[in-house]
């Protein structure tokens, strides 16, 4: 049995703005003692201040303890893309396995937590490891809702999520001459972006093209359909934190 853990989780599955993100996370159980020491705790809980203090934090202590850290950064071209040929769902179960096979083998034997992102959350353990494949049959792969806030693994990935996500919409949010907000539908200031960011000739391409919230903006302004994605130029940023401290 290995002494080690995997914790996954993701940020910004509903947004129309900016991209999904998804951590995983590797570390040895006994450096639990670790993570709640620096005050790792499910990400939504945390403000925006104290989740990017310990954000440092744990990007600190895997380069004192060695931890493997892999971020997976899902641009709205390629969720736009992807769901050309499966649901959201799906897409999250490649985004969640290439996530591990980023941190650890099968034979590894890791313990792998996942904070479930279906509704049915043992399918969804299920279904990563259907996608790992056969060697992998034997790890033991924990799928529960709101693992971020049972599995101290899964908060820290949370939290590197969330922070990673928050910096990609202050990224876009800088390029252009006007607010975003958050980037999920709910919020009036990104309501009010999208409408700016469909008015060219095709929308702006760190929309979700395949939102409803972007196609109905999109056909009020334009009156017809919208284009459809293309795979040419739109692949995903992965990025390896292990031995970057920011």
């Amino acid at each position: 049995m290995s002494n080690s853990v995997i914790g996954i989780d993701e940020a910004g599955r509903g947004p129309v703005i900016g991209p999904m993100v998804v951590c995983a996370i590797k570390l040895p159980k006994t450096d639990y003692k670790i993570l709640k020491k620096i005050g790792v705790d499910d990400s939504k809980k945390l403000s925006k201040i104290k989740r990017k203090k310990i954000y440092q934090l744990i990007l600190k202590e895997s380069e004192i303890n060695n931890w493997e850290i892999f971020v997976n950064i899902c641009k709205a071209s390629d969720i736009d893309i992807g769901r050309k040929k499966m649901n959201i769902n799906e897409l999250e179960i490649n985004l969640f396995s290439e996530s591990i096979l980023q941190v650890s083998t099968a034979y590894d034997n890791d313990e792998i937590f996942l904070d479930a992102c279906d509704v049915n959350e043992d399918r969804f353990g299920v279904s990563v490891r259907n996608k790992l494949g056969s060697l992998w049959r034997d790890n033991i792969i924990i799928s529960k809702h709101k693992m971020d806030q049972r599995n101290l693994a899964v908060g820290a990935a949370s939290i590197i999520a969330k922070v990673v996500r928050d910096e990609e919409i202050l990224r876009i949010g800088n390029k252009l001459d006007f607010q975003i907000g958050s980037g999920y539908p709910s919020d009036p200031i990104t309501i009010i972006a999208v409408k700016k960011m469909i008015t060219s000739e095709y929308p702006h391409d760190e929309l979700r093209w395949s939102w409803a919230t972007t196609k109905n903006a999109w056909m009020k302004y334009h009156n017809k359909a919208i284009p459809i994605r293309d795979e040419i130029n739109h692949l995903s940023w992965k990025k390896s934190f292990r031995n970057e401290i920011e």
